[in-house]
């Protein structure tokens, strides 16, 4: 892979045509326009922050362990034992909420072309097919991914243009930059507009969430101590940028505000598009969306994969023998890409019986990446001494740029177990805290009698993983 490719892929799992508007209904009714528009700006220099830091370390230590390997060397095992399980989390929990959304987005444009209305049970069967249609993918190798995440990152940014175009210059009425920049919606059940404003902000924490993927892709990529630092940093930037764009365009050509959100089709920029450009543009804009999103899963799972395959080559696992192994053909963690699509369908399957899951899978995604984004930043501003600075790095902006990352993230790490919708029932009960915990004491458990197989190398040299017995490594 090269530093494009790298990029791409970064850009391609961020995805401004996925997060952004699978969220988009989410964040009109948890604060509306003034929500959506601010909130984008405000988290926006924060994820920068953020992503800024890690790119940091990551130049330093380019594996495709990324940032479980990163906390090994600045603060010990058990901080990267938990630092990994936390990443996994988020990464399962990525291809969950991406290729749910998927399922819905298509469900609306069959909805457009055929009248076809969608049942849980349905968008279920969906779901899978959508599943395995990635993990299928995803076995053929790296030189199909370079292909695709390219294709993606183009598909992304060209796609964005037609549409923004399209609904700047077409509609006949626009709305008054008033109702853009100021329109407050609180349909949350919360009285307390403060909350309903910081449950908001999970659009933007989750829309540009996952630039870790150009970490995880070091091992792949030529000169990867700059080019996956680059490819983080700069997959961020053109995100917020094109993707705050594409919000406001959104904002400015919505015909019935009412309508957008009780649309029959289940998802509002589906109807913003037919009532402001027509039932024939409506559906060739879906397509373009539902293509993007469809190659922002493939990468995510792609991330998933080979997560879970440094991971177990690390022994931190269970069955990590089994999915560490490689396919001799293709190259590629076979195992770890079924393994992935296989965990995130379970995670999906309260949407059978629960009206925020997705909101919630989405949650799950943010609570995991956050963290596990933080603790290396953390970790390497509690030991300077233990950080040599790779060929990219930050210098004297390091620690007012790290201390911010870190407590913005711990914000936010909080902020999503609480609940996001009122009363309080089993069908609106938020299961990140469910999942978290399950997480956490996964973690624990194996850490108790699993973790004389962990280990992860004590340099940054990456010998140690070639060690491994090719018998058992490759299949």
């Amino acid at each position: 892979m090269g530093a494009f490719g790298n990029f791409s892929a970064s850009l391609s799992v961020i995805s401004i045509m996925s997060g952004t508007l699978l969220l988009f209904g989410y964040g009109l009714n948890s604060g509306g326009p003034a929500v959506v528009v601010w909130g984008w700006l405000a988290v926006g220099p924060l994820v920068l922050c953020l992503a800024a830091a890690l790119a940091e370390i990551t130049s330093r230590y380019p594996t495709s362990g990324g940032l479980y390997y990163m906390a090994r060397q600045l603060g010990g095992e058990r901080w990267s034992w938990y630092t990994g399980w936390l990443n996994l989390l988020g990464l399962l929990g990525g291809i969950a909420a991406q290729d749910y959304g998927i399922a819905t987005f298509t469900a609306a444009w069959a909805n457009l072309q055929f009248g076809y209305v969608p049942t849980p049970g349905s968008l279920l069967v969906m779901y899978a097919v959508i599943l395995a249609l990635h993990a299928v993918l995803n076995l053929f190798g790296s030189r199909l991914m370079n292909v695709l995440t390219s294709l993606s990152a183009w598909w992304h940014l060209a796609g964005a243009v037609v549409i923004i175009g399209a609904l700047a210059f077409v509609p006949s009425h626009h709305q008054p930059a008033g109702f853009v920049f100021s329109e407050f919606t609180n349909n949350t059940g919360w009285s307390s507009p403060v909350y309903v404003i910081l449950l908001g902000m999970l659009l933007p924490c989750f829309a540009l969430a996952g630039y870790d993927t150009s970490a995880h892709l070091s091992e792949e990529t030529s000169g990867a101590s700059v080019a996956a630092a680059r490819g983080i940093i700069r997959s961020v930037a053109v995100s917020w940028i094109a993707g705050g764009i594409l919000l406001i365009a959104l904002l400015f050509a919505v015909q019935d505000y009412a309508a957008t959100l009780g649309s029959e089709t289940g998802v509002p920029v589906a109807q913003i598009f037919l009532d402001a450009l027509g039932v024939a543009t409506a559906k060739a804009l879906m397509l373009v969306i539902i293509v993007a999103q469809f190659l922002c899963g493939y990468a995510v799972t792609a991330s998933a994969s080979r997560m879970i395959y440094a991971f177990s080559r690390d022994g931190a696992l269970p069955g990590s023998a089994r999915w560490r192994k490689v396919s001799r053909r293709t190259a590629v963690p076979a195992n770890a890409v079924r393994l992935a699509v296989g965990v995130a369908f379970v995670l999906a399957l309260p949407s059978l019986y629960s009206a925020t899951a997705f909101s919630a899978v989405t949650a799950i995604s943010v609570v995991g990446f956050t963290p596990a984004y933080a603790i290396p930043v953390l970790l390497r501003l509690r030991h300077p001494d233990r950080f040599t600075p790779g060929p990219w790095h930050l210098g004297r902006w390091s620690r007012p740029i790290g201390w911010a990352a870190v407590l913005s993230a711990a914000g936010v790490s909080v902020l999503f177990l609480l609940p996001q919708s009122s009363p309080v029932t089993a069908m609106s009960f938020n299961y990140t805290p469910v999942a978290l915990l399950v997480a956490l004491v996964m973690a624990a458990l194996w850490w108790r009698f699993g973790r004389r197989s962990y280990g992860v190398p004590r340099s940054s040299s990456m010998k140690a993983h070639d060690q491994i017995e090719e018998a058992e490594n490759i299949t």
